[in-house]
């Protein structure tokens, strides 16, 4: 198997450059709409969260970028947050630190330090909605009982895959790190929640990832479930978080409000 084609998705998907643009056009145009609340929670740079508040008593939903843990930041995804205010619900998009800088279980530490910093500022613990490596992000902070429930979009919930790949020359993994940093290893808590969405176009291996992930939790007591999104690719398969009426935006209303 060519695990670099498998996984590398920027090079799979040659239209990528454009969907990332038009994210961050559309997510200057929700900040302008609904300036947000920016939340330190870290001492880098970095560690920021920014807050789009509706009201005090209603829901806590986290949004987690994907990125490989090397690029992307909370100011690219704003535009998640209008279709989810518009269900009654508050929504916190936070940036992490990236490798090389930073190695990956200081990323995944400073997450769990996101998820307090939240929970010490809203009394609540949320619902988590991750990407890609946020997709292995948001399943981490379910295991580790900082989220109440996950759904992941295309989510790498296995690393070891990602060894032989150009996409570890910065996260500089070896196998047996690898195994111990992935969450579909981790078990997860009594009434755990986790959603496995995936796009139907994407890479055999990211569909059997997010099939696995599913099957693997439901079999240690979780409520999972496994979709795939008809036509969309890697990149496409966030669009729906752009719709408020979309099945992907009324699943997360129907977690978030449980």
């Amino acid at each position: 198997m060519d695990l670099e084609a498998e996984y590398n998705n920027r090079a799979r998907v040659p239209g990528h450059s454009a969907v990332i643009a038009r994210w961050r056009r559309d997510a200057e145009a929700a900040r302008g709409a609904h300036p947000p609340r920016p939340r330190p929670y870290g001492a880098s740079e970095r560690g920021v969260i920014d807050l789009f508040d509706v009201g005090p008593d209603r829901p806590w939903v986290v949004f987690l970028h994907g990125g490989y843990w090397q690029a992307l930041g909370r100011e690219d995804f704003s535009w998640v947050a209008p279709p989810l205010m518009a269900h009654g619900l508050n929504v916190a998009i936070p940036s992490y630190d990236l490798a090389p800088d930073c190695p990956l279980d200081a990323i995944l530490r400073g997450i769990g330090a996101m998820a307090a910093a939240l929970r010490a500022e809203t009394g609540q613990t949320p619902v988590v909605v991750g990407h890609s490596v946020g997709g292995h992000m948001a399943a981490w902070l379910v295991a580790d009982m900082q989220a109440r429930a996950a759904l992941a979009i295309s989510g790498v919930f296995e690393l070891e895959p990602l060894v032989e790949t150009s996409l570890n020359a910065a996260l500089g993994l070896d196998p047996e790190t690898a195994r111990e940093l992935s969450a579909s290893g981790r078990t997860p808590p009594p009434g755990a929640v986790l959603d496995c969405w995936v796009g139907a176009e994407e890479s055999g291996e990211f569909i059997r990832q997010s099939r696995d992930m599913a099957d693997q939790w439901a079999r240690r007591g979780a409520t999972t479930r496994f979709e795939a999104v008809a036509g969309a690719d890697h990149f496409t398969v966030l669009d729906p978080l752009a719709d408020p009426n979309s099945a992907l935006v009324r699943r997360v209303v129907e977690m978030a409000s449980a």
